[in-house]
Protein backbone atom coordinates (compact mmCIF):
# COMPACT_ATOMS: atom_id res chain seq x y z
CA UNK A 1 0.00 0.00 0.00
CA UNK A 2 2.84 2.41 1.10
CA UNK A 3 4.67 1.93 -2.36
CA UNK A 4 1.13 2.77 -4.13
CA UNK A 5 0.82 5.90 -2.58
CA UNK A 6 4.45 6.75 -3.07
CA UNK A 7 3.77 6.37 -6.92
CA UNK A 8 0.73 7.93 -6.78
CA UNK A 9 2.35 10.81 -4.90
CA UNK A 10 4.91 11.26 -7.52
CA UNK A 11 2.37 11.23 -10.69
CA UNK A 12 0.32 14.10 -8.87
CA UNK A 13 3.70 15.71 -8.23
CA UNK A 14 5.52 15.16 -11.55
CA UNK A 15 3.89 18.16 -13.35
CA UNK A 16 3.73 20.69 -10.86
CA UNK A 17 7.50 20.34 -9.56
CA UNK A 18 9.37 22.79 -11.50
CA UNK A 19 6.60 25.42 -10.84
CA UNK A 20 6.29 24.73 -6.80
CA UNK A 21 10.18 25.37 -6.89
CA UNK A 22 9.91 28.39 -8.28
CA UNK A 23 7.33 29.09 -5.71
CA UNK A 24 9.14 28.07 -3.08
CA UNK A 25 12.19 29.44 -4.27
CA UNK A 26 10.86 33.12 -4.29
CA UNK A 27 8.81 32.71 -0.64
CA UNK A 28 12.26 31.71 0.49
CA UNK A 29 15.02 34.36 -0.45
CA UNK A 30 16.54 35.78 2.07
CA UNK A 31 14.72 33.71 4.60
CA UNK A 32 15.77 29.66 4.08
CA UNK A 33 17.06 28.49 1.57
CA UNK A 34 15.05 27.02 -1.26
CA UNK A 35 16.27 23.38 -1.14
CA UNK A 36 15.29 22.99 2.79
CA UNK A 37 11.83 24.37 2.14
CA UNK A 38 11.19 22.42 -1.09
CA UNK A 39 12.26 18.96 1.60
CA UNK A 40 10.55 19.65 4.09
CA UNK A 41 7.31 20.47 2.29
CA UNK A 42 7.49 17.15 0.20
CA UNK A 43 8.58 15.34 3.74
CA UNK A 44 5.62 16.68 5.40
CA UNK A 45 3.73 16.02 2.29
CA UNK A 46 4.61 12.47 2.32
CA UNK A 47 3.31 12.49 5.69
CA UNK A 48 0.40 13.19 5.63
CA UNK A 49 -0.58 12.04 1.88
CA UNK A 50 -2.99 9.95 3.22
CA UNK A 51 -5.21 12.16 4.53
CA UNK A 52 -5.51 14.58 1.61
CA UNK A 53 -9.40 13.49 0.31
CA UNK A 54 -9.03 15.11 -2.82
CA UNK A 55 -5.04 14.13 -4.35
CA UNK A 56 -5.98 16.42 -7.42
CA UNK A 57 -5.68 19.24 -4.73
CA UNK A 58 -2.05 18.28 -4.20
CA UNK A 59 -0.47 22.07 -5.05
CA UNK A 60 -2.50 23.62 -2.95
CA UNK A 61 -1.95 21.41 -0.24
CA UNK A 62 1.65 21.65 -0.59
CA UNK A 63 1.37 25.74 -1.09
CA UNK A 64 -0.02 25.94 2.44
CA UNK A 65 2.07 23.81 3.93
CA UNK A 66 5.18 25.55 2.82
CA UNK A 67 3.25 28.67 4.08
CA UNK A 68 3.35 27.06 7.30
CA UNK A 69 7.11 25.97 7.30
CA UNK A 70 7.52 29.80 6.72
CA UNK A 71 5.41 30.86 9.32
CA UNK A 72 7.36 29.09 11.44
CA UNK A 73 10.74 30.03 10.79
CA UNK A 74 9.47 33.50 10.68
CA UNK A 75 8.18 33.05 14.31
CA UNK A 76 10.93 31.67 15.30
CA UNK A 77 13.56 34.51 13.45
CA UNK A 78 11.53 37.62 15.17
CA UNK A 79 14.05 37.05 18.21
CA UNK A 80 17.34 37.52 16.30
CA UNK A 81 18.17 39.76 13.31
CA UNK A 82 19.73 37.82 10.53
CA UNK A 83 21.70 39.48 7.73
CA UNK A 84 22.15 36.65 4.51
CA UNK A 85 24.98 37.50 2.10
CA UNK A 86 24.87 34.03 0.80
CA UNK A 87 21.29 34.62 -0.54
CA UNK A 88 22.37 37.90 -1.78
CA UNK A 89 25.66 36.42 -3.32
CA UNK A 90 23.96 33.63 -5.32
CA UNK A 91 21.49 35.73 -6.67
CA UNK A 92 24.64 37.73 -8.21
CA UNK A 93 26.29 35.00 -9.37
CA UNK A 94 23.03 34.05 -11.52
CA UNK A 95 22.31 37.69 -12.70
CA UNK A 96 26.31 38.17 -12.95
CA UNK A 97 25.38 41.93 -12.82
CA UNK A 98 25.43 43.23 -9.16
CA UNK A 99 23.06 46.17 -10.52
CA UNK A 100 20.16 43.70 -11.30
CA UNK A 101 21.38 41.47 -8.36
CA UNK A 102 20.47 44.79 -5.86
CA UNK A 103 16.96 45.48 -7.59
CA UNK A 104 15.86 41.74 -7.22
CA UNK A 105 17.39 42.10 -3.55
CA UNK A 106 15.35 44.91 -2.98
CA UNK A 107 12.14 43.64 -4.76
CA UNK A 108 12.30 40.39 -2.83
CA UNK A 109 12.38 42.39 0.03
CA UNK A 110 9.39 44.68 -0.57
CA UNK A 111 7.55 41.32 -1.47
CA UNK A 112 8.32 40.01 1.79
CA UNK A 113 6.44 43.35 3.58
CA UNK A 114 3.02 42.41 1.76
CA UNK A 115 0.32 40.49 3.46
CA UNK A 116 1.47 37.30 3.03
CA UNK A 117 -2.03 36.41 0.92
CA UNK A 118 -0.84 39.07 -1.43
CA UNK A 119 2.18 37.89 -1.23
CA UNK A 120 1.12 34.58 -2.39
CA UNK A 121 -0.96 35.72 -5.26
CA UNK A 122 2.02 37.70 -6.26
CA UNK A 123 4.51 35.02 -6.49
CA UNK A 124 2.11 32.79 -8.00
CA UNK A 125 0.95 35.15 -10.77
CA UNK A 126 4.26 36.89 -11.49
CA UNK A 127 6.85 34.79 -11.17
CA UNK A 128 5.61 31.36 -11.39
CA UNK A 129 3.00 31.62 -14.08
CA UNK A 130 -0.12 30.48 -12.16
CA UNK A 131 -2.85 31.48 -14.55
CA UNK A 132 -6.30 33.48 -11.93
CA UNK A 133 -8.37 30.51 -12.31
CA UNK A 134 -5.20 28.34 -10.67
CA UNK A 135 -4.25 30.81 -8.02
CA UNK A 136 -8.30 31.08 -6.86
CA UNK A 137 -8.50 27.19 -6.71
CA UNK A 138 -4.92 27.38 -4.56
CA UNK A 139 -5.86 30.37 -2.33
CA UNK A 140 -9.87 29.06 -1.80
CA UNK A 141 -11.06 31.64 -3.53
CA UNK A 142 -12.74 33.05 -6.40
CA UNK A 143 -11.99 34.52 -9.23
CA UNK A 144 -12.74 37.80 -9.28
CA UNK A 145 -11.08 37.88 -5.19
CA UNK A 146 -7.75 36.76 -6.75
CA UNK A 147 -8.30 39.83 -9.71
CA UNK A 148 -8.88 42.40 -6.94
CA UNK A 149 -6.21 40.77 -4.77
CA UNK A 150 -3.70 40.63 -7.19
CA UNK A 151 -4.59 44.27 -8.20
CA UNK A 152 -3.95 45.66 -4.65
CA UNK A 153 -0.92 43.62 -4.15
CA UNK A 154 0.59 45.49 -7.52
CA UNK A 155 -0.42 48.49 -5.85
CA UNK A 156 0.87 48.19 -2.37
CA UNK A 157 4.20 46.90 -4.23
CA UNK A 158 4.40 49.88 -6.83
CA UNK A 159 4.35 52.24 -3.47
CA UNK A 160 6.78 50.20 -2.04
CA UNK A 161 9.28 50.41 -4.29
CA UNK A 162 8.55 53.68 -5.57
CA UNK A 163 8.97 54.79 -1.73
CA UNK A 164 11.90 53.08 -0.47
CA UNK A 165 14.82 55.68 -0.04
CA UNK A 166 17.40 53.53 -0.03
CA UNK A 167 17.00 52.37 -3.51
CA UNK A 168 13.86 53.04 -5.57
CA UNK A 169 13.16 50.80 -8.13
CA UNK A 170 10.01 51.47 -10.58
CA UNK A 171 7.12 49.14 -10.87
CA UNK A 172 7.83 48.80 -14.67
CA UNK A 173 11.50 47.65 -13.45
CA UNK A 174 10.06 45.38 -11.03
CA UNK A 175 7.58 43.81 -13.94
CA UNK A 176 11.11 43.19 -15.93
CA UNK A 177 12.53 41.65 -12.54
CA UNK A 178 9.82 39.58 -12.46
CA UNK A 179 10.16 38.13 -15.87
CA UNK A 180 13.96 38.16 -14.98
CA UNK A 181 13.98 35.77 -12.16
CA UNK A 182 12.91 32.71 -13.48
Amino acid sequence: MLVATHDEFLALYKPVHERFVRYCSSHAYGIIETQDLVQDTLLKTMQHFGSLKDKEKLLPFMISIANNIMHNVLRRRKFSGVYNEKAFSKLNATTNNPETAMDIHYLYKALNTLPEKDKEAIILFEITGYSIKEIAAIQSSNENATKTRLSRARQKLKSLLEDEPEHKISYAKAGQLFTFLF
